[in-house]
């Protein structure tokens, strides 16, 4: 497997001041674009991966850091879902040119179907790894006790300790401002080819989540990849060789092989 770039990160300034660390690869069309989890960043196993397989294949390949994430700059306490929806898809606009297949990752899959809806011409397909829409609803707020609900409330802030790290912060306005863009109430009107993996064994995104994403889709061309022992990150070998394999058939299809 070829190393993945170390190259210093080239950076997008966004109109508030703010910049969003990123490393991009030339390559064909359709490309495809990293979108990665909550408070992860794009040096992580996946996005290292998916940058080898790009460049093995000659196919374009991105991958970046949102607002408060890894080499981007601003407060991660200060981001919110909508906030790191424009990141992706200021990147989206900028970065990249023609059509491209998003790849998105717990968080990152609610990203991606944000970004698609705001970009339907521009996406071609869309790959979910644990896909996580709703999850401030879903599986926080609706699960956490009167006790994380009257801190929050509170102080604005619950550090919620995490397996992955020091303790996570949830702020109330993650929660709220997510409400404003929940995506499984209704159907779902993207058209493009979907493909989602998720692990059964995953102890921080039920995989019944996404048959459930899969129903709201309006697209007919939905395939649901289930690894009865994958955990959440789904990255050891054999995990990404089915993401590999699932990509490489996906963008035959989509190059009319």
């Amino acid at each position: 497997m070829e190393v993945a770039n170390t190259a210093p990160a080239s950076r997008l300034e966004r109109q508030d001041g703010a910049t969003i660390a990123y490393h991009r690869s030339a390559g064909k069309s359709p490309g495809l674009i990293f979108l990665g989890g909550f408070r992860s960043d794009m040096t992580g196993t996946k996005a290292t991966a998916l940058e080898d397989y790009a460049r093995q294949r000659g196919r374009a390949f991105l991958r970046f850091d949102y607002f408060g994430h890894g080499e981007s700059s601003g407060d991660f306490e200060a981001g919110t879902i909508g906030r790191w929806a424009e990141d992706a898809v200021a990147v989206l606009d900028a970065l990249s040119e023609g059509p491209q297949v998003l790849v998105g990752s717990s968080m990152g899959g609610w990203l991606m179907l944000l970004a698609a809806l705001a970009r339907r011409d521009r996406v071609a397909a869309l790959v979910g790894i644990a896909a996580a829409p709703d999850f401030t609803q879903d599986l926080m707020w609706d699960r956490f006790t009167p006790e994380v609900r009257e801190t929050l409330r509170r102080d604005g802030v619950y550090r919620e300790p995490s397996d992955y790290g020091e303790p996570l912060a949830i702020t109330r306005r993650l929660i709220e401002e997510g409400r404003e863009h929940l995506l499984l109430r209704g159907p779902l009107g993207l058209g493009c080819p979907v493909r989602l993996l998720h692990g059964m064994a995953d102890p921080d995104v039920p995989w019944e989540l996404s048959p459930q994403l899969a129903q709201r889709l309006e697209s007919e061309d939905v395939e649901i990849h289930l690894v009865k022992d994958g955990d959440h990150r789904l990255s050891t070998p054999d995990n990404l060789a089915l993401l590999a394999d699932v990509l490489d058939r996906l963008f035959a299809q989509l190059e009319g092989a």
